[in-house]
């Protein structure tokens, strides 16, 4: 477990009186000592800081309260758990898009006529719209007093009109002039519309994500414990959300029940994505509610409020706040950097390197592809499952080990990982398939072990590193640690995978490599019992 000692914080920002990973050179702001009361009530905090306000009796809370005025006692509440895990829930619904984005996208992107080498430049707003739109839509909450709601709601708009236009992009192409499905010719209105929801739906994505994240730091304050539990919440919220969509993703019968999304322009293929989508937008609906709903009435107290009180920083304040970084924080960006270079490759051609690799497919030749990547949505929530169930241990194992090491070691987990998809690949090459063209049942299983297995690093890399910074300031800075490796993946893994030929290869060769070094890195730069401790005096 992570320790945090009175003058610790991870990267809590610029306050004083709370040392940070950053290096503070002024006093502390405060000598005075106070006594702190924890209240751990089911009412949630409105009502015990409305009755301090008033003043009143009204039991211990308020006595409390009353004498904090003038002895220096502190009343601290802290939100019940299970409203914190209520509040993750929209997490589900945001990560059943983003597995049928994951899973079915880069497929239909290249059935609508772009080749694989620019597939991943699509991709490329994923990573711009969270160094710009996460960034903006936290600093815009904070100066607003910290109201979350108003864009999760806004967030989880945009992702429903966002899908609904990916959806529907082909039939808005026809509509525009493109010709229709059965010419196999490519279509490029409705690859302009396309591109638009699915930036959009990347825009939506990190602003129901970001005020998220934050609103679960708000609840749990700076227990580090607690707002470890609460991302292991949101962590299997997603997980959840990954099993549905993935699922979801793996079915090929929706067309028959959803029967107005097959047209001219829509074939079976586009319409059961058409159909996925539908449903997402009815599941974000339900999860946006129960999370909205579980935080009304719920405030921080007063005394909370200011303590923790800290605006999300800009990207220029992020860009200043670098030269004050401590070593052991670059210890902890390089890793978060080399993990998301290993990771986003994966997330790009999971599905699509089952297609081509183990099915032998492409996108506008038969239906061996689609059957790959419907396997290969199916492998994705397995992987699911296994990230769910790892986000259930996760609080023993950094208990027991440290985060680093827990860290590092599923690192080096998935950099194996990486390399067994390698030598999978490089077996089916090797081998002759069945007269119908479909791989021996040996590949796909082993191809879906490993997709199962790597759910267990992914639950680490969706947990450990957002406890490790809890503040404003500090999500930023990592937040660039995690963008800036998914823009140079997008602009490079497509014309790095043709310089050899094509395929999914080179970019796995290189994820691989880089997941075992953030592995060692981890391992061996990162304390297992605490992160660090700042620079200047204590």
């Amino acid at each position: 477990m992570l320790q945090r000692p009175t003058n610790e914080v991870h990267l809590r920002g610029w306050r004083r009186n709370s040392t940070t990973f950053l290096a503070p050179h002024s006093p502390p702001l405060s000598l005075v000592r106070e006594r702190e009361i924890e209240i751990d009530d089911g009412a949630g905090a409105a009502g015990i800081a409305g009755r301090r306000r008033r003043g009143g009796g009204g039991g211990a809370a308020a006595r409390c309260g009353g004498a904090g005025a003038g002895t220096g006692v502190r009343v601290k509440v802290r939100v019940p758990l299970r409203r914190v895990a209520r509040a993750a829930a929209v997490a589900c619904g945001v990560q059943f898009g983003w597995a049928l984005q994951l899973s079915l996208l880069t497929p239909y992107v290249q059935e609508l006529g772009v080749a694989h080498a620019w597939a991943s430049l699509v991709w490329l707003c994923g990573p711009l719209s969270g160094l710009l739109v996460q960034p903006l839509v936290g600093h815009l909450s904070d100066r607003l007093g910290r109201r979350r709601s108003p864009f999760i709601v806004g967030g989880a708009a945009t992702v429903a009109f966002a899908v609904i236009t990916v959806g529907f992009s082909a039939d808005i192409g026809l509509a525009l002039g493109d010709p229709p499905a059965a010419t196999a010719a490519p279509r490029p209105r409705a690859v302009a519309v396309y591109v638009v929801g699915f930036w959009l739906l990347d825009v939506g994505n990190n602003a129901t994500q970001g005020p998220t994240r934050a609103l679960l730091a708000d609840l749990t304050g700076k227990d580090q414990r607690r707002n470890r539990i609460a991302n292991a919440y949101f962590s299997l919220f997603m997980a959840l959300g990954n099993v549905l969509g993935f699922a979801t993703g793996s079915y090929s019968g929706w067309f028959t029940i959803f029967r107005f999304t097959v047209t001219s322009a829509c074939t079976i293929n586009c319409a059961n994505l058409k159909s996925a989508f539908l449903l997402h937008v009815i599941l974000l609906a339900i999860t946006t509610y129960i999370s909205i709903s579980s935080i009304q009435g719920v405030t921080l107290p007063e005394e909370e409020e200011q303590q923790n009180h800290s605006e999300e920083a800009f990207l220029w304040e992020l860009m200043g706040a670098f030269r004050y970084l401590t070593w052991p924080v670059w210890i902890v960006l390089i890793v978060t950097a080399l993990t998301w270079i290993g990771w986003f490759p994966f997330f790009l051609f999971d599905t699509d390197w089952m297609g081509r690799e183990i099915y032998r497919g492409k996108p506008d030749e038969g239906q061996n592809y689609h059957s790959g990547v419907r396997m290969g949505a199916f492998g994705l929530m397995l992987n699911s499952v296994v990230l769910g169930f790892s986000s259930v241990m996760l609080e023993r194992l950094c208990k027991k080990w440290g985060s680093g090491l827990v860290w590092g070691v599923a690192n080096i987990i998935m950099s194996l990982c990486f390399l067994a998809m390698l030598v999978i690949s490089l077996v089916a090459k090797s081998i002759d398939y069945q007269p119908s063209g479909l791989p021996p049942d040996g590949i796909v299983v082993a191809a879906l072990i490993v997709f199962a297995i790597l759910g267990a690093p992914l639950a680490i890399t969706y947990s450990i590193p957002y406890a490790m910074v809890t503040t404003r300031l500090a999500m930023g800075i990592l937040n660039l640690a995690i963008v800036i490796p998914q823009v140079i993946v997008s602009l490079g893994s497509g014309p790095w995978d043709q310089l050899f030929g094509g395929g999914n290869l080179p970019a796995f060769a290189v994820a691989t490599a880089a997941a075992f070094l953030s592995g060692l890195v981890a391992i061996i730069g990162i304390p297992r019992s605490h992160i660090t401790r700042a620079r200047g005096h204590r």
